[in-house]
Formats: C-alpha cells, structure tokens, sequence
C-alpha cells in the first residue's frame, strides 16, 4: 500500500487543544454547582472528570453579611414593696409602743391558746404564734438550752395593776422606764412572750449572756420571732435592755430583718422613735 493509500492521521495538536478547552469549561461548571447549593460530592465528581484526585478538594466557602437587629436587653417591672398591716390590732405585724397604743385600747385577741410549754403563771398567746414558740421550744431541746415562758399574755386590766403599783413604788418615770402603760404593751397584742432557761437570769439582763438567751438571739428569726428590745436601741424603742422579751411578727418580717440587720420594728416599718409616752 502506498503511502498515499493510507488513512490521514488525526492531527496531535488538535486533540491536546480540546482536552485543554475542556477543563476550564468544568471548573466554570463546578463554579456555577457551588454557588447554586451544589455539595462536596459534586466536587470530587467534576474534580475528578477534570483529571484531578479524586479526593474532594475543600469547595469554597461563600459569606454573607446578615443585618441582625439589635435586641433590647428585657427590662422586669420592679417587685411590689410587701404590703404590712401595723396599725390592726390583731395583725401580727401590728406596730405597739409608747406612741402607739392599742385601738381600741382594752382591744383582746379571739384566738389564745396555752401552748405546751413550761410556763411560770400559765399565760396563754395567739394560736399562729404558739405554734411557732412550739417550734421553736422543740428546737431548743435539740440545741440542749430549753426554755420557759415567764409570761405571756396580759390584758389591759392586769397591764393596769402592774403599772399602777409601779408608780406607786417609785414614780411614773421609775415605772415608765421598763414597763409599758395600759393599752400601749406588746403583751397585750398575744404575741409576745418572756422567756429564760435552764441557767436562771430570769427577766434579768444576764439572761442574754446565757447559752439559751444566745441561742434564742441567734435562731429565734427562724421561727418569726425576734428580740425586741435590743442593747442600745432604747432611744428608739423607749425600753432598757431586755434580752427576754420576743416578739411574734411571722417568718417573713423576721427573717428580712435578720438579713437586713435591723434591730426594731420602729426602723423597719420607717416609723418614728418613741422613747416617751
């Protein structure tokens, strides 16, 4: 055969042209996958018909700037100021010294009950306060300090004899500086009792310095009860020193005063000093 017999020979350099054509029309196309949501699959695919590896390359990354509004930071209405009845004879919260007496003035509370607890005169107080002292009296015996009420409840009548025989004794102002007049003691709310233990100091200032006059101090909050006529506040509360005398005014009030560190119901409630009738 000839050599003008046989068949022309594709020529090379057409062949190479084509193939590198091809490969930017594949990239344009992967391009294009990407943008439109294509996946890493796709990538290695179209990689791979390029003459790439065929492990997929990492697919470029488009970012797009997001306006996100600014959120205000949530503003809490303010909580209610506790609403306290001091001025109702039968709240327990009631507000009782030598600038505000009883109204009315002999008024008594309906609910007494002798609580079941050593008790000298055998005096009873309101039921919710009984059976916190009861709470509270059971909790001393865990603690090893035991008490006994002294006194407890005390009518405008029997507040009268006493401090009429006192102002006998010495005075009015002999009787005025630790004991109230009729119709102005806490006594007569039911919500107040005198207490001692087991090391004596009965109504005596001593009494405070005593393992249970400590521990009465120190926990009788927890009960709603507190010490209400402390060391050096007797140009508030009008009375001396008596680490005996506690007064029922509900866990709430006593607790926040404990927390609080206020020494009286006269600061407490905002109200003014009474230290004279």
């Amino acid at each position: 055969m000839s050599k003008k017999d046989a068949a022309p020979r594709p020529p090379r350099t057409r062949t190479r042209t084509a193939k590198r054509r091809r490969v930017p029309a594949i990239a344009v196309a992967v391009s294009l996958v990407v943008v439109l949501g294509g996946g890493a699959a796709v990538w290695a695919i179209l990689t791979k018909q390029a003459g790439g590896s065929a492990t997929p390359a990492t697919p470029p990354v488009l970012v797009a700037e997001v306006s996100v509004p600014e959120i205000p930071p949530l503003e809490m209405p303010p909580m209610p100021e506790p609403d306290y009845d001091i001025d109702s004879p039968s709240s327990i919260t009631v507000v009782v010294n030598k600038q505000r007496p009883m109204n009315p003035i002999d008024w008594a509370p309906g609910d007494l009950v002798l609580p079941d607890i050593p008790n000298v005169w055998g005096q009873p107080i309101r039921a919710e306060a009984a059976d916190a002292l009861q709470q509270m009296y059971a909790a001393s015996i865990d603690a090893g300090v035991p008490f006994t009420i002294t006194s407890a409840y005390r009518d405008y009548w029997e507040q009268k004899s006493i401090y009429d025989g006192l102002v006998a004794e010495g005075g009015v102002e002999y009787a005025d500086r630790d004991t109230a007049r009729p119709g102005y003691s806490e006594h007569q709310t039911g919500l107040t009792v005198d207490l001692y233990g087991e090391e004596g100091c009965q109504l005596q200032e001593c009494f405070g310095e005593t393992p249970t006059g400590i521990w009465l101090r120190e926990n009788a909050y927890r009960f709603g009860y507190i010490l209400r006529y402390n060391d050096g506040e007797q140009a508030t509360v009008g009375y001396i020193y008596e680490p005996w005398h506690f007064r029922y005014v509900g866990v709430d009030v006593a607790t926040a005063m404990h927390e609080q560190g206020v020494l009286n119901l006269e600061d407490f409630f905002g109200l003014p000093p009474a230290p004279t009738n």
